[in-house]
């Protein structure tokens, strides 16, 4: 049958300073007592706001966004690491903060960063990790030799953990996480830091555990990583969903398709209103004096056109910058800014 995954009007705040402001000398966070006590200023951060999903059984579904959005929140409510603010959220039939045990054995987590022990050997992570899960000792033994092979680290088994590379560390992690062969699979931001060549084995390792009909979640920030593994994802921003869908679908959804983000030494309204009324031109946007962001159903055959209109209102044209259908046009689309910034 499978495990799915269900998320009602999920929230989160955090009502603590960061550390680096909680340990700061020299600095005041707000007015001091009588005595020359301070204040502590209360800090209210708003990561996850009111965010509903659900994920069906076997499917490979990502959360897209940049660093800070409120991805990694969320994975840490649903694998029991966070405790919400409000809302609900459910593994299969479990409440995930109401029986958070029954949960936990569903599900296989890898964090951001690779939380191995240092004290081990490969070989022992997943021994270790296969004992706690409950497996027999024949069991865990033909298990860690297998995620040794796929992971192709069965030359490294006898090594120390902290004799590791952050690349081969991030596939041990992994491997862990799918050693007692969960149900659902959880991998935060999977492919920070790794190889090309080893990203790419990453992704046929999870394309192959998305077969069995496991149920994975990702969080990425990579366009490339979400469109080719993902057959369902959400475009997630300032802890709100802002667009949901198949990857294809996302795509089709941005107005004509084609971005050509422009840039003048000025951007007048009247020139504004010339593009907008360009053959093909879906919508202009203009957040920058000296810029414009042009949806079209075409690209390279509307810069003749862009370029006669400037030079008719005397503008300089500076740079064009042509792109194609992309799910960073989409991000781009609703909030104006670039997944990397």
């Amino acid at each position: 049958m499978g495990i799915g995954i269900r998320i009602e009007h999920l929230r989160k705040v955090y009502d603590t300073p960061p550390p680096s402001a909680a340990g700061g000398r020299g600095f005041s966070f707000g007015p001091t007592r009588s005595g020359g006590r301070k204040e502590k200023k209360k800090i209210e951060v708003l990561a996850v706001d009111d965010v509903s999903l659900e994920i069906p059984a076997g499917e490979i579904f990502g959360l897209l966004g940049p660093n800070g959005a409120g991805k990694s929140t969320t994975i840490g409510i649903l694998t029991t690491r966070t405790e919400p603010t409000g809302g609900r959220a459910f593994i299969g039939e479990f409440d995930v903060w109401k029986q958070q045990v029954k949960a936990k054995r569903l599900i296989g987590v890898v964090p951001q960063r690779p939380n191995l022990d240092f004290a081990l050997t490969t070989r022992e992570v997943l021994l270790f990790h296969g004992a706690y899960f409950g497996q027999s000792a024949r069991e865990r033994v033909r298990r860690a030799d297998e995620q040794l092979e796929k992971f192709k680290l069965t030359d490294r088994a006898d090594q120390m953990v902290r004799e590791l590379s952050g690349g081969l560390m991030q596939r041990l992690s992994i491997a862990r996480a799918m050693m007692h062969d969960p149900e659902v699979l959880f991998l935060d931001e999977p492919s920070a830091g790794l190889d090309p060549q080893t990203r790419l084995m990453l992704w046929d390792i999870i394309r192959g555990y998305g077969n069995l009909g496991k149920t994975i979640v990702l969080t990425t920030h990579y366009m490339d990583e979400a469109d080719t593994l993902c057959q369902r994802l959400a475009i997630i921003d300032h802890g709100k969903i802002i667009a949901e869908g198949t990857p294809q679908a996302l795509k089709s959804s941005i107005p004509g398709g084609y971005l050509l983000r422009l840039r003048f030494d000025r951007a007048t309204e009247e020139l504004l209103a010339e593009l907008r009324g360009l053959p093909g031109v879906t919508e202009v946007k203009s957040a920058d004096p000296t810029a414009a962001d042009v949806y079209a159903d075409r690209g390279g055959p509307l810069i003749g056109p862009i370029v006669n209109a400037a030079q008719a209102a005397g503008i300089e044209v500076r740079d064009v910058h042509i792109q194609e259908p992309s799910l960073e046009n989409l991000f781009l689309h609703h909030t104006g800014r670039s997944l990397r910034e």
